[in-house]
């Protein structure tokens, strides 16, 4: 059976949450007699991860469970074998009913067949990595990758009048973001072949050290009038790189949290790709519960994103204020 999201309207109550040597848990007493639920998360403290986690949560208390969140304490640094540990530490106070496993990249699977092999049903998100092609694997949720991409070019190809030259840039080499750019360029080579993309670079997840890249691409590249950026922090890149630079940009970014809608807002940027965070973590959660239940679920839940400009942003600043971010 396939499970579904609930509006938004039903996670207006955030979960209360502690933090104690890298583990967020959830402390109502009341949801004691629930099922026990890991999410794990490396570089947890990043803005976007912990939108995602709030969504995690939210779900998790709708449904009466018991939920940790664990990774090492980052907003920057995407650290597998830190969280593991973490993950291992939690595992040996509690016994979990299933568990949630962010897995953008090969690195993490032997630890998700590790689990698979153990007993444990697994959940990943945000990306849809092919049914059967990470053992131990049960479910994957997230947007559609390939049309985000798709979307951002569409945007952006529009806005431009199918004319310039764009840089094109990624937190790092990953599934979700390699497939993104992907299609991105593909789409803007069918629609808008006039327009030239920059070889692709790595801004990687550090603020100051990204925004210094993109000023040196935009000084090197005099031509560039746009830049798409397949990361969170990637409005706050290029905007603050345009700033430097003294260069109007048509920038487009990923993710509705509160810091991307203002910059958005203020019109430093075009857009953002509204990947759906929240939701996709809301669903994880509904997953690994109907697991833990012995339910039948589809492996592939994809869920649609799009990019929204300065008109559509009043919906997502009520959501972010729902969720307390």
């Amino acid at each position: 059976m396939k499970t579904r999201i609930t509006g938004l309207a039903r996670t207006a109550l955030l979960a209360t949450v502690t933090m104690t040597g890298g583990l967020f848990a959830m402390t109502d007493a009341g949801v004691a007699a629930g099922k026990n639920i890991l999410w794990v998360q490396p570089m947890r403290d990043h803005p976007v991860h912990r939108l995602m986690q709030a969504g995690f949560l939210n779900k998790c208390k709708e449904l009466g469970n018991n939920c940790e969140v664990v990774g090492n304490p980052s907003a920057t640094n995407y650290d597998v074998p830190g969280s593991i540990p973490l993950a291992e530490a939690a595992m040996a106070r509690t016994k979990f009913d299933a568990i949630a496993v962010y897995g953008p990249g090969p690195e993490i699977y032997p630890f998700i067949g590790k689990l698979g092999k153990e007993g444990f049903p697994v959940v990943t998100w945000h990306v849809l990595p092919p049914e059967g092609s990470v053992p131990g694997l049960k479910a994957a949720t997230g947007e559609d990758i390939p049309s985000a991409g798709k979307a951002a070019a569409l945007s952006m190809g529009e806005k431009l009048g199918g004319k310039g030259v764009i840089a094109l840039t990624q937190g790092s080499s990953n599934d979700t973001e390699n497939v993104m750019s992907d299609s991105f360029r593909k789409t803007m080579a069918e629609k808008y072949p006039d327009i030239k993309i920059l070889e692709t670079q790595m801004e990687g997840f550090e603020p100051s050290a990204a925004e210094g890249k993109a000023v040196a691409l935009l000084q090197g590249n005099p031509d560039v009038v746009a830049a798409f950026s397949t990361t969170g922090n990637g409005a706050q890149t290029w905007s603050g790189a345009a700033r430097k630079a003294e260069r109007p940009l048509v920038i487009i970014g990923m993710d509705y949290i509160r810091q991307n809608l203002d910059i958005v807002k203020s019109g430093a940027a075009y857009g953002v790709v509204a990947q759906p965070l929240y939701e996709e973590s809301a669903l994880t959660a509904q997953l690994a519960n109907d697991l833990a239940e012995g339910k039948e679920v589809a492996y592939m839940n994809p869920l649609p994103a799009s990019v929204i400009t300065a008109a559509d942003l009043e919906p997502y600043y009520k959501m972010l204020d729902s969720a307390g971010q």
